[in-house]
């Protein structure tokens, strides 16, 4: 199915075929496309997860959720997830999004310095580097913030300022490759957000 949708697009964009239904190229284009959720060990945020991932499954992206563990970790909500894969095992150059979810355990990662390596390499290999409610202080702390428009949760916005951020207090705030939203009303403005910077 991959390579026929492949196969379809190519002709569409490139030969002018008039017969290829209209998104056929943006389909086969998303399934190229890769993000990683890093969720705390307990007491993510579940819409700032839940609500993103089922919009880019929608759109036909590839989701891998990471922790600091592969056990059941829980949501503030209720909910539990079973993450595919350890923060540390992950490599910045395999994904086009590196996605950190909020709730209030994502302070663990805060002064986490696996943490702030993946974000820092993200950044420079110009991924997609993307956090919501409290989690844009990992951003913050990582030092790849300073100059850059964001927004967090408001109770963190000192954080960013500390860190030379223009704190905006929008809901869901792009600067170049960085992406940040203030928390879990604005989950489908963020994930919007990303998706129309993957131009999907």
């Amino acid at each position: 199915m991959k390579k026929a949708l492949l196969i379809l697009s190519f002709l569409f964009l490139f030969c002018g075929c008039r017969t290829c239904p209209p998104g056929y190229a943006q389909e086969a284009a998303a399934m190229k496309k890769k993000i990683v959720m890093v969720i705390a060990e307990d007491q993510f945020r579940d819409e700032e997860l839940l609500q993103p991932k089922e919009m880019f499954v929608k759109s036909g992206l590839y989701v891998s959720i990471a922790s600091t563990t592969t056990g059941k970790v829980k949501g503030m909500l209720g909910a539990q997830v079973v993450p595919d894969m350890l923060l540390r095992d992950i490599s910045a150059v395999d994904f086009d999004v590196i996605l950190f979810v909020g709730g209030m355990g994502a302070s663990q990662y805060w002064n986490d310095p696996a943490a702030h390596q993946l974000i820092v390499e993200a950044n420079n290999s110009n991924r997609i580097v993307a956090a919501i409610c409290i989690a844009p202080v990992v951003l913050a702390r990582s030092g790849i913030l300073k100059g850059k428009r964001a927004t967090v949760y408001p109770a963190q916005s000192g954080e960013l300022t500390a860190a030379g951020a223009d704190y905006t207090g929008r809901s869901v705030e792009v600067d170049g490759n960085i992406i940040t939203a203030s928390g879990p009303e604005a989950a489908g403005e963020f994930a919007q957000a990303i998706l129309d910077a993957l131009n999907i």
